[in-house]
């Protein structure tokens, strides 16, 4: 009887919080409809049009002509298909689909925006797409550093400092020997060695990790402070990084639209692109990665199977701190070429964000990071057209939605059952 109450109570529990998100995301598409159909559309004459240039300026291979569409028209159509999930999602529901629906909302409003900002005007879309995938490499790396670390077990929030770790050291090894691939080892073995300290304490000793990753952060973010001010400022030749450039992939960078934007970039977009399908497939589709998980998940039974769980936990931790190094060295050998002090500006904390949205799963990383990287190049086009949307808002809608995924409004993601235990061996 007790266990039948439970169940029941359980089982009520469930269908209301579903039935609640089905009428929160209904409001969702409905608002999203609404700003389309009452507010761009109100303002948008049917003679103009809106013209996207579909390659980034500078790259002649892959380059396609501008993509000519007519405002009032693209604006009554995405508008209309909004409203029509907004309407099926409130009488009906989407069920599972609900989030990939969202993403389609999302896409459609987010169209709708920049054909109502560029009406009568020309945006260069091909361009903000590369803007996008570059500003959002970090994220997306940080994210992968966190899916490593938590699906061995560990949690990791200090992912910020060895990724600003990795940045210093980048740009200082690369600045004395005048060698990026030296530079970017730097970056690696640096956060790797905080990745080492953070296993060490939160496997050995069982300190809380929560507060091991604070005390990285601290420590990396004072460390760097004092070595940038005390000696790479005052010496430019320790802050001159040689950075990779780009390198395009034959017959690959050549295809219209997708190839300027994908396969015509340096080192760091295609290492972040190769990680995702690599960590995909290792993580879900291999022994190692089954083991990895299971010491996430329940690690007594993986050490009943005979898992080393101490070993499993610190080389997904390490390996972690690898990717997070190579997140950091991103920084400085392969965007900005010097080392600027809290230059990683929380990319770190928001790809623990990335990682939750995408539910642990290096896939959904990867398009959660992209959402991010795109607010971030959408705001500095909105100030070269003029828009009337401040592009402050626009700079802050990527912290915006992190404190939407975190707090759980778009469905709650499913953590590994024993991140952030520690493992008593019996």
């Amino acid at each position: 009887m007790a266990t039948a109450a439970v169940t029941k109570s359980t089982t009520q529990t469930v269908e209301v919080v579903s039935l609640r998100r089905k009428v929160t995301m209904g409001i969702v598409f409905l608002a999203l409809a609404a700003l389309i159909l009452l507010v761009f559309l109100r303002d948008t004459g049917s003679d103009l049009t809106t013209s996207f240039g579909m390659t980034p300026g500078g790259i002649t291979q892959g380059a396609v002509g501008s993509w000519v569409v007519k405002s009032q028209l693209t604006l009554i159509i995405t508008g209309g298909l909004s409203l029509l999930a907004a309407i099926y999602q409130l009488v009906r529901g989407f069920g599972k689909k609900t989030n990939a629906v969202l993403g389609v909302v999302a896409l459609l409003f987010v169209f709708a925006f920049l054909t109502y900002t560029a009406r009568g005007k020309s945006l260069n879309l091909g361009g903000m797409l590369n803007s996008a995938l570059s500003l959002a490499v970090p994220i997306i790396l940080a994210a992968y550093s966190g899916i490593l670390c938590e699906r061995s077990g560990i949690i990791n929030i200090a992912i910020e400092g060895m990724m600003l770790m990795g940045a210093l050291v980048g740009a200082l090894v690369g600045s004395v020997s005048h060698s990026m691939w030296v530079g970017l080892l730097g970056s690696i073995a640096s956060a790797m060695l905080l990745a080492w300290v953070l296993a060490w304490l939160s496997i050995k000793y069982k300190i809380n990790q929560i507060i091991t990753g604070t005390v990285i952060n601290i420590f990396s973010t004072g460390m760097t402070s004092f070595i940038s001010a005390k000696f790479m400022q005052t010496n430019e030749a320790l802050n001159m990084t040689p950075m990779f450039g780009r390198v395009p992939i034959p017959l690959l960078a050549d295809i219209p639209f997708i190839g300027p934007i994908l396969f015509n970039n340096n080192l760091f977009i295609y290492g972040t692109i190769i990680v995702c399908i690599v960590l995909q497939v290792a993580l879900f589709s291999t022994r190692w990665g089954l083991r990895l998980r299971a010491c996430g998940e329940h690690p007594k039974a993986a050490d009943t199977l005979g898992i080393n769980v101490f070993k499993t936990r610190y080389m997904g931790t390490l390996l972690g701190g690898a990717i997070a190094g190579f997140a950091g060295a991103y920084f400085t050998l392969g965007s900005v070429g010097r080392f600027d002090e809290m230059m990683t500006a929380g990319k770190g904390f928001i790809g623990l964000a990335a990682m939750i949205f995408g539910n642990w799963n290096p896939f959904g990383a990867f398009g959660a990071g992209m959402l991010f990287g795109f607010a971030d190049a959408f705001g500095s086009k909105l100030s070269i057209l003029g828009s009337v949307v401040p592009p402050e808002f626009m700079a802050m809608l990527p912290y915006v939605i992190t404190m939407i995924v975190l707090a759980g409004l778009i469905g709650r993601g499913h953590a590994p059952a024993s991140e952030g235990t520690p493992y008593e061996k019996e």
